[in-house]
C-alpha cells in the first residue's frame, strides 16, 4: 500500500536506493493518479516521479472466474472446510461481484453455520445465510447512506452543502458509486 506513505517516507526510500547496499524494494498499490501524501502534488499511484522513475512497474489484471474458483477451492482445502460445488460456485460469483477477500471470509462463517446445523458439508444455504448476515463494502455503504439520519453522528447531513467530507452525488441526488 505504497500510496499510504508520505513524502518523508519517499525521501527515505530514495536515499536507501542510492546506497551501495541498496535493498530490493517491492511495493504495491491500487491507486491511479492521486495526491502524494504530505504535499499538494498529484502523481501516478501517489508516488513521487523521481521514485517512480526507479521502479519496474508490473501490470496486473483481475482474476478470471476460473482462477477465482481455484482460489476458493484452495482456501476451502487449507481451512479444512468440506463444501458442495454449488456453494463454491456461489462464493465464486460473490467474489466476482464484491471482492475475493469478502468471499473468502464467508468460507469460515459458512462453515460455522454448517457445524451449528450439524451438517457434514457446507451447502448453498449456509453461504446464503452468511451473505445475508455480513455485508460487503458496497452494501454497507449503501446502508449507511440510506439510514444516515438514524445514526447518532451523521456527518453526511452536516456537510450536505459540500465541505471536506462531502459525498459525491449522482444526477438523482443519491450517493454516487464509490470507487
Amino acid at each position: 500500500e505504497v500510496h499510504m506513505l508520505d513524502i518523508e517516507c519517499f525521501s527515505f526510500l530514495n536515499r536507501a536506493l542510492e546506497n551501495e547496499m541498496a535493498p530490493i524494494l517491492v511495493v504495491a498499490t491500487n491507486r491511479g493518479i492521486t495526491k502524494i501524501r504530505g504535499t499538494n502534488y498529484k502523481s501516478p499511484h501517489g508516488i513521487p516521479i523521481d521514485l517512480l522513475d526507479r521502479l519496474l512497474i508490473i501490470s496486473t489484471k483481475p482474476y478470471t472466474e476460473k482462477e477465482m474458483r481455484l482460489i476458493v477451492d484452495i482456501r476451502c482445502e487449507e481451512e479444512d472446510v468440506e463444501m458442495a460445488d454449488d456453494a463454491k460456485e456461489l462464493l465464486t460469483k460473490i467474489g466476482q461481484e464484491t471482492s475475493l477477500r469478502y468471499a473468502l471470509h464467508l468460507i469460515t462463517s459458512a462453515s460455522l453455520v454448517c457445524k451449528r446445523r450439524k451438517g457434514a458439508e457446507v451447502e448453498i444455504e449456509d453461504v446464503s445465510k452468511v451473505y445475508s448476515l455480513f455485508m460487503d463494502v458496497k452494501r454497507s455503504t449503501q446502508f449507511l447512506v440510506e439510514y444516515q439520519s438514524q445514526f447518532m453522528y451523521n456527518e453526511i447531513g452536516a456537510i450536505a452543502g459540500g465541505g471536506a467530507y462531502s459525498i459525491p452525488r449522482n444526477a438523482e441526488g443519491g450517493a454516487a458509486p464509490m470507487e
